[in-house]
């Protein structure tokens, strides 16, 4: 027992429980926000939502146009569908790069 105490605390040192990620995009990957589709073009590949506050923008609620990367997220997306998603800022272009249908 007296063996496993310091190599315990050895492990705990060397070893951080949950080390942060050096790459941003992994952190952003988990910021869902809650949204309602009010248009969909698919043409340009843009999708316009009403969106609660996005906490990995830094962006209030509102109602805007995003682009959407890949263009194949936006199939089977309707207006007056609620909504999950994830946007990001890719070359200064607000872009939804993830999106599911709220539970």
């Amino acid at each position: 027992m007296k063996i496993w105490i310091p190599l315990l605390a050895a492990l705990a040192i060397a070893a951080p429980p949950q080390a942060e990620s050096a790459d941003p995009r992994v952190a952003q990957v988990k910021v869902m926000t809650d949204g309602v589709v009010r248009r969909v073009d698919a043409a340009s590949a843009r999708l316009t939502l009403r969106h609660g506050p996005i906490a990995n923008l830094d962006m209030p609620a509102m109602t805007m146009v995003f682009r959407v990367r890949p263009p194949e997220l936006m199939k089977g997306l309707k207006v007056g569908d609620t909504v999950k998603f994830h946007a990001e800022n890719i070359n200064d272009v607000l872009t939804v790069t993830a999106i599911r249908p709220a539970q």
